[in-house]
């Protein structure tokens, strides 16, 4: 606690509790509320500061109001062993002037030598089963160190170097689901040009009856025999309409 007995900001929860599992980013929150009648300014620090992400890592709570922060824990590859995490925040909070804003606020004012009325809470971070029926897949993955330990040491560091890294599965995402659809692009497009061709045989197929029927009706009116010229168009027409017919 600050140089005053009393809590500038009222933080629930006090554990920060993650429904963990493997491979996926998971966030809770937290709510700072301010029940005095001057303005508080905090700033949320960790001992692993590679691993969450905090939003907003700092701010200005208003009297007699409250401010909402999402902490999110970082995709991990593995269950630490028997669900323990010693990981630890702290909300450092201390009185500031009304018109002070988020840049505003530095390191040295929530040192308690600085003179300003400070306070700092401790948070404890717990892992806790999803809710939902536990993969049986997951109970033998329980073994093993997790792939970011906690610092030894315990200090706590800024938040400002946090960077989500959820990009490359988003990329792996979609170079997954782009090969199916190159794949339906070309078979469309095959299907449609046999279309075309089928439709066009079929033209020149009516066309050539027509054609054929027409010259039949012009045979049939002579009164004689059948002139040479009509009976070689008939079998030009024949031969095409063969033609036409195998294709």
């Amino acid at each position: 606690m600050g140089s005053d007995s009393k809590e500038l900001l009222e933080i629930e929860p006090l554990e920060l509790c993650f429904p963990f599992e493997t491979k996926k980013q998971i966030s809770c929150s937290m709510l700072l509320t301010n029940r005095t009648d001057g303005y508080i300014a905090f700033k949320v620090k960790t001992t692993s500061p590679k691993k969450y992400c905090v939003r907003p890592n700092s701010g200005i709570v208003p009297p007699r109001s409250a401010s909402d922060v999402i902490v999110t824990m970082q995709a991990q590859k593995e269950a630490p062993q028997d669900m323990q995490c010693k990981d630890k925040f702290l909300v450092q909070s201390a009185v500031v002037t009304e018109g002070t804003t988020v840049k505003d606020i530095t390191g040295e004012m929530f040192k308690k030598d600085s003179g300003n009325v400070v306070d700092e809470v401790k948070l404890k971070v717990l892992y806790v089963q999803p809710p939902r029926p536990p993969s049986p897949v997951r109970e033998g993955s329980e073994e093993g160190s997790p792939p970011r330990p906690s610092l030894s040491d315990g200090t706590y560091r800024d938040m400002e170097a946090t960077k989500e890294t959820d990009e490359p599965t988003s990329f792996s995402d979609l170079r997954a689901h782009k090969e199916p659809e190159e794949v339906t692009f070309e078979t469309s497009a095959l299907i449609s040009r046999l279309t075309e061709e089928r439709n066009s045989a079929i033209q020149q197929n009516n066309k050539l009856r027509e054609e054929l029927a027409m010259v039949r009706r012009e045979i049939s009116k002579q009164d004689g025999g059948f002139p040479f010229v009509f009976v070689v168009a008939v079998a030009l027409l024949g031969i095409l309409l063969g033609f036409v017919m195998k294709r």
